[in-house]
Formats: C-alpha cells, structure tokens, sequence
C-alpha cells in the first residue's frame, strides 16, 4: 500500500513530507501505510485515534485522524480512516506572493484484505478534499509468502485522478493523473535480522504545477542586483516520471530493543534526485513502556527549469520558483514513548495503549532567497526554518 501513500501525499508540501516521514515510524503510521504488513497474516482488530499537529516556517497545520480496523478472523479484514489537516500559512511563499489563508483538508480512506493460504490481496480507496482541490486514489496490491514465510513479496498498483481548481481564478479548471507502480521483498535474514526492499516507478501527467505560483523576474534584465516582481505565472511540463529504491535493515537485539537503518535514492526526468537516511532505536523499559529515539537526514537537488531568480519573463520554457523544486536538505531528530495502559486482556480489549512523538525538522535551502524583506534580489538572504511535529494518539486491540 506504499504506491496509494505516495498518490496521495503529490501534492503535500516538503514541510508535510517530512514530518509524514518522521511520523512514520510510529505503530498508528504503519497500520496507515500497511494494512497487511505481512502476507498469510491478517492484520490485527484494533482503533486508533491521533491528534498531530505541525508548526514551522509560517506554517501551522493540526487536525485529528480516527482509523477502524475489523475482520473476520479467517479470511477478510476492513479498515476505514478519517483524516484531517486544518491549515493555516504565512509561510514565505505566501508572504511574497499573496496573502496568509486558512484552509481544510479532508481525507476519507478505506481498504479491504482478503486471505488465501500464504497469499493476501488489498484493495483501496482514498478521496481527499480542499476547496481547489479534489482527489481520488484507487489501489491494488498482492502480497505471497514463501520459503517457510521467510520471504515475502509484494506487488501494487495504484492510480489517481486529481481535480485542480483555483480560489482566485475561475478560469483554471484542470486534472492530473498519476500511476504508481510498486514492488517490494521483505527477507528474514536471520533470526534477529529482517531486510526490507522497496521500488517504486511514478508518472504524473497533467497540470502538475500550483495554480497561485509565480516566478521571480528581474525588472531590469541588465541590472542582476536590482528590484524584481512576481508578475509571471510558473511554467511547468506537463508529465513527469520517478524512480524510488530504498532499503531497511531491522535488527533485534537481546534484550528486546530494536535497531532500523533505512536508505532511500529518489530520481525523476526533471532532473531532481534525493537521498534520505533514517536511523532509530527503539527500547522497552519493564512490561509496559517503550521508549524510541531516531534521526533522518534528506538532501535533493534541484530541478532543470527551477531558478531562484530569472533575468526575463521568457528566459526559457518551463520556470518554477517553487522552493520544493530547489536544492535543500532537511535533518530531523525525534522521540517517542508509548504506555501500555493494560497489564492482561480486559473485557473484550486485549491491550491498549498510549502514544506520543515529537520531531524537530531543520530546513535548509541552497538557491531559494527569502525576499520578503523587500530590497534588492541580489541582497536576500537563503531561506532556512526550523518546525516542530508532535502525535499523540490512543490505539486499543480487540
């Protein structure tokens, strides 16, 4: 189910990524992620409820989530989630080119396992609603085990179909397609040892681009240190085209901790290639807490048709002056406790827990200037910022 994430995360800004990436390390976050973990094992009965909240770079963004899962024991299991982010931004972007909004996202999703012998098939539905846009993601994906359930395969597929609308423009009335193509083995290395691998290949097709976003152009193109406007809309190309490989390494030791090492290489056809390592340890502490601790680092470079500042407004085909586009890096650290709240089964709860996690998110851009100061376009400082992403959530098993 990683291709119907990656759908439905396109459009979410760098900011919301990585703190989607810091927070998925958490049980609530991989039950979102992965019905079914493991082929030839439904996933367990349970409910999980989630306050999150993001603050940084001008940016505030919080809601709930509230997840269901029920099956039959046997052969099915369903699960149903609600998601929300109610947003408000001033964030740079914002600031120099229009004014702070506040907005809502809705996000409704559900997904059904079936199980035959050693072999699991998901189904998924997403649909995801902002006032400008709209967008609906189907998904498929089979799972066998083999070799003793020692290896583990998995194959997905996912398509969605993007609505993009604009709360300022009534002309703009646009789609997207995108298609993920997914395939993964787990291996059990050995008994203390579990190696992940996933690849996915992406293409988008259609208005890619933010409807409200304009390019930074120089007013006089023979003045490089003089006054600039973003009086010209963003150019895009019309279809893209990504690669994804990553690896994860998951290490039990002795005393019931774990150790995961993660990498992921990341390239796309708009010459934009990433790489993000993730390192965590987690750590039980008697029968009923559990304690974890990470780090992530991720580096990009930027996009072919990306300039942080451009001499005319025809200067070539495709221009974007979107800082997501550009060449950054981001480096998070985090924590996480859970408390389990039942030391046997009660009533018909078989365990219930208590959940929290921070991450703290350094950003730092190479070519993108904060010019909200005004002034010369030459004179800008880099932008940098720093954001704060908290989770707190209850989950019960039954």
């Amino acid at each position: 189910m990683e291709a119907a994430v990656a759908a439905t995360e396109r459009r979410a800004p760098t900011f919301l990524r990585a703190a989607r990436a810091a927070a998925a390390t958490t049980p609530l976050a991989l039950l979102l992620v992965s019905p079914s973990l493991d082929a030839g094992v439904l996933a367990e009965d349970r409910t999980d409820a989630l306050y999150h909240s993001y603050d940084g770079g001008g940016v505030q963004v919080t809601g709930p989530s509230l997840l269901v899962r029920k099956g039959d024991n046997k052969q099915f299991s369903g699960a149903l989630n609600y998601y929300v982010d109610n947003i408000s931004s001033a964030s740079v972007d914002v600031v120099t080119q229009g004014s702070p909004y506040s907005e809502k996202r809705s996000e409704w999703s559900g997904s059904v396992d079936y199980l035959h012998a050693d072999t699991t098939m998901t189904a998924g539905y997403t649909r995801s609603d902002e006032s400008d846009y709209q967008a609906n993601t189907f998904s498929f994906s089979i799972s066998q085990s083999m070799f003793g359930e020692l290896t583990t395969v998995t194959l997905g597929y996912s398509r969605g179909f993007d609505d993009i609308s604009s709360n300022v423009d009534a002309a703009v009335d646009e789609s997207a397609d995108h298609q993920n193509y997914h395939v993964s083995l787990s291996q059990v290395l050995s008994k203390n040892l579990l190696l992940s691998l996933n690849y996915d290949a992406v293409t988008d097709e259609g208005f890619l681009r933010n409807p409200y976003r304009r390019v930074y152009v120089l007013d006089d193109p023979n003045d490089p240190n003089g006054l600039a406007n973003f009086n010209t809309p963003e150019r895009y190309p019309s279809t893209r085209t990504s690669n994804a490989l990553s690896a994860n390494f998951l290490y039990y030791l002795p005393y019931r901790a774990s150790l995961k090492l993660g990498y992921r290489y990341y390239a796309d056809d708009w010459d934009i290639s990433a790489h993000t390592v993730d390192l965590r340890y987690t750590h039980p502490l008697g029968s009923r807490w559990l304690f974890d601790v990470g780090a992530r680092y991720y580096q990009q470079t930027r996009a072919d048709f990306y300039a942080d500042l451009f001499q005319r407004p025809d200067q070539q085909n495709f221009m974007a002056r979107d800082k997501e586009l550009s060449e950054f890096k981001d480096y998070s650290l985090g924590f996480g406790v859970t408390y389990n709240l039942l030391k046997k089964p009660y009533g018909f709860i078989d365990k219930a827990t208590l959940n929290f996690n921070y991450d703290r998110i350094w950003f730092k851009y190479d070519d993108f200037s904060d010019v909200s100061g005004g002034g010369p376009a030459a004179q800008a400082p880099l932008y940098e910022f720093d954001a704060d992403v908290m989770r707190f959530y209850g989950s019960i098993w039954y």
